[in-house]
């Protein structure tokens, strides 16, 4: 009898499944999931779980991945640190534009944050793969470092300058990139998961591959060695927005037509001043050194409400710069002059150089290159003194500068030519 050949069928399908003969894995019975990588070979039960207890993600953040850490032990602390928790971005959203919209963190930051190991490890967990760089610049890209890595800048806003190769679905500006990545050496060459899940940026330093070598002018001078991170001189470049607006606009029917080429999202409308891609400023990082550093952010908010701005329109909310590492570095550097006699890239510009007239364009801050009402939140502007005191061409000073000019024109003597 039909119902009787059914009964049957399920009964001995549910018996197989129950309790297998000979203990092995009956998952694929019901589930067809090809598994590839480096977890093809354990089955389903280590992950997944048996019967009495199954779990169908078990590299979420919810449960701190703990299937994952019942062999990858101890990287669940990555769920405290910096790709998960953001904590850094919560408190400036909250101190800035949050104070006028209490879900604008939910609504245009939370992209970009470690939920689980596939977020990075990929493959839907059946295809489990150590991350390359193009999954890391899924999210460090555009303003944060990680595109620089490789070569690429942000461009300006306006329609005029959306041009150019694609990359993660936005155009950039071709720039050169860092000489490791040249060579073939991948995010994870630095940053691996062991200093990461340890709450470090990095798990190598510059000194821990490189060797200053003692016939650079640079390297000789004790002040370089001792004051100033590597990347202080070697960083070619880096993006840099100074004047970040995001706008709020409700009962707007003209905001798409007038923002065609900036990314928005629901009420909101960010978009920038100026972007720049070259030297960045020097200031001191936590540790006390000399180190780039950039706006991050110098962020005005104006609220717009059927196309009349509500309260103060472009009201300064913050004006942060953060000491931060350039992806960009280069064995040649900048020539002397470029820090020793250039108080504007240690935010002291001279009113003669002044070039950008910020409050004949409405906007509060005399100059973004005039430290005057704003700050480093992980380090301090550079003394105006000890500046100065840079700015002095010292019997030493000439020698090294001359000494520098002739290895660039190939006239330094025998030590070019060994």
């Amino acid at each position: 009898m039909p119902w009787m050949m059914h009964f049957i069928a399920v009964f001995w399908l549910s018996a197989a499944l129950a309790s297998p003969a000979d203990g092995a894995e009956n998952c694929r019975a019901c589930h067809r999931d090809a598994v590839s990588g480096p977890h093809a070979a354990i089955g389903c039960t280590p992950c997944h779980g048996d019967d009495r207890s199954t779990v169908g993600n078990p590299a979420t953040a919810a449960d701190r991945a703990a299937r994952c850490v019942a062999c990858h032990r101890g990287f669940d602390r990555l769920f405290d640190h910096a790709m998960a928790t953001r904590t850094a971005e919560r408190q400036f959203a909250a101190r800035t534009v949050g104070r006028f919209d209490g879900g604008f963190w939910a609504g245009n930051c939370t992209g970009c944050h470690v939920r689980g190991c596939l977020d990075c490890h990929g493959g839907k967990g059946h295809a489990m793969s150590r991350p390359r760089d193009g999954v890391c610049l899924e999210c460090h890209r555009g303003y944060f470092v990680g595109s620089d890595y490789h070569g690429r800048a942000p461009r300006e806003d306006a329609f005029r300058f959306q041009r150019g190769p694609f990359a993660g679905g936005e155009q950039f500006l071709p720039m050169l990139p860092d000489v490791h990545a040249e060579a073939g050496i991948g995010c994870g060459g630095c940053h691996d998961m062991v200093s990461l899940a340890a709450g470090r940026r990095s798990g190598k330093g510059c000194r821990d591959c490189h060797e200053p070598d003692q016939r650079i002018v640079e390297h000789r001078i004790p002040a370089h060695r001792e004051r100033l991170e590597c990347y202080a001189c070697h960083s070619a470049w880096a993006p840099q927005e100074y004047g970040t607006f995001w706008l709020r606009f409700i009962d707007s029917p003209r905001r798409q037509a007038r923002f065609t080429a900036i990314p928005h999202q629901d009420e909101w409308v960010k978009s920038a001043y100026l972007k720049r891609q070259d030297a960045p400023p020097l200031g001191l990082n936590s540790a006390g050194k000399v180190s780039p550093i950039r706006p991050q952010f110098i962020l005005y908010f104006s609220d717009i409400r059927s196309e009349r701005a509500v309260g103060e329109e472009n009201r300064l909310l913050a004006a942060e710069w953060k000491a931060f590492f350039p992806h960009t570095v280069r064995r040649g550097t900048v020539m002397c002059d470029g820090c020793h006699d250039n108080p504007r890239r240690f935010l002291l510009e001279r009113e003669k150089e002044r070039i950008y007239r910020l409050r004949d364009d409405g906007l509060s801050l005399e100059s973004f290159w005039r430290r005057e009402g704003q700050r480093v939140v992980n380090g301090s502007f550079m003394d105006p003194e000890r500046v100065g005191k840079m700015a002095v061409r010292t019997p030493a000073y000439t020698k090294g500068y001359i000494e520098k000019w002739q290895r660039l024109t190939g006239d330094a003597g025998t030590s070019s030519r060994r």
